[in-house]
């Protein structure tokens, strides 16, 4: 295992391609702590409304709020956009050699949770006094987001003592040497993205021989996703004005659908998957498309953002002020943006070991 400061960690930028999920989560036997009682024995509310026949309907409120919740998000989570990006499409699986994608997936799950409105940064002004990394996050909301990963770690958040970024993501990749916290650690993340994406019908299950033993694959069963992810990864990182056409996986109206897209790219970019992604680009336009990724990092993962350089001639030019736009139009929620960019500045230190 590694430390707390992710030390252990490495990186290769063309190991590409997608990988079995060989990491220690899978054959640990310690479950992650049990959520307080108080939230996980009350018994639900139920509700009750008139129908048209006049017949009184009974449901289960959580339903209503989980339906609500879904109608506002993109159709996969940012985990799952990775995910994608990096499984081998007839195979379905990831590439053996990838080191990095499982500490970044966790990071994911930090991001969404702060995009959902769940989580933010303490709000006390001495802890600008610390590296973003460092700084104390604390549960605002613990509404279920009806995604099971996300509410597994939100539940572990709300029932813990109050923890910072980087430490959140070290403990829930079992980057931990303290026996008292390897409960945190999240258990089979990639194989439990995999099934939510065949529930959604993104990929399929099929079983492969690996020489003495069988092992469940995903292979892509709706290239849809999977190819306007890779349009709007190269829209980001070719274009000189960049324009984000509405779809399912960004409806139109969602909130920070810029500063997400930004968080997917260098999210895939500390996984190590980026490069699948712009495998249809020559090897000129491909270097560019990883030098922009580095600039955005960059300007990301500090917080208040940093601003863009080169001016109207640079790729993605409007960036931003677009990306500006979104986060004043969201005062309110400018501590959750803080946890997004203390993630992202976690994602650094992978990229810094390339």
């Amino acid at each position: 295992m590694a430390t707390a400061s992710g030390s252990g960690l490495t990186r290769r930028r063309g190991a590409g391609g997608a990988s079995a999920d060989n990491d220690d989560d899978e054959h640990s036997r310690v479950s992650s702590p049990a959520p307080r009682k108080n939230d996980d024995t009350r018994s639900p509310e139920t509700g009750y409304e008139s129908g048209a026949n006049g017949h009184i309907i009974a449901f289960d409120p959580r339903d209503i709020s989980e339906h609500a919740e879904r109608s506002k998000q993109p159709k996969l989570t940012l985990m799952e956009e990775i995910l994608l990006m990096g499984l081998k499409d007839k195979q379905g699986y990831l590439s053996f050699w990838n080191d990095n994608i499982s500490y970044a997936l966790r990071g994911c799950i930090v991001i969404e949770l702060a995009f959902r409105g769940r989580i933010s940064m303490q709000k006390d002004s001495s802890r600008r006094r610390y590296p973003l990394s460092d700084r104390l996050i604390e549960v605002v909301d613990d509404t279920l987001t009806g995604e099971v990963l996300l509410d597994e770690a939100l539940k572990m958040m709300k029932s813990s003592e109050k923890m910072s970024v980087s430490s959140w993501i070290d403990l829930m990749s079992g980057e931990t040497w303290n026996l008292m916290k390897i409960g945190y650690q999240l258990k089979q993340v990639r194989e439990r993205l995999a099934k939510g994406l065949v529930d959604k019908g993104i990929l399929r299950t099929e079983k492969r021989n690996f020489l003495l033993f069988d092992m469940a694959t995903h292979p892509v069963a709706d290239g849809g996703a999977k190819d306007e992810i890779r349009r709007r990864v190269r829209n980001v990182l070719t274009n000189r004005t960049v324009v984000l056409p509405p779809s399912p996986f960004l409806p139109d109206g969602m909130e920070f659908r810029y500063l997400r897209t930004i968080a997917m790219l260098c999210g895939a970019y500390a996984a190590n998957v980026l490069e699948n992604a712009l495998v249809t680009l020559g090897h000129e336009a491909r270097e560019r498309a990883f030098a922009q990724v580095d600039e955005l990092l960059a300007e990301y993962s500090q917080w208040p953002f940093g601003r863009r350089t080169g001016g109207n001639v640079a790729i993605g030019a409007n960036l931003d002020q677009v990306i500006r736009d979104e986060v004043n139009g969201a005062k309110d929620k400018e501590l959750q943006l803080e946890v997004v960019a203390a993630c992202l500045s976690v994602f650094t230190r992978l990229d810094s070991l390339l």
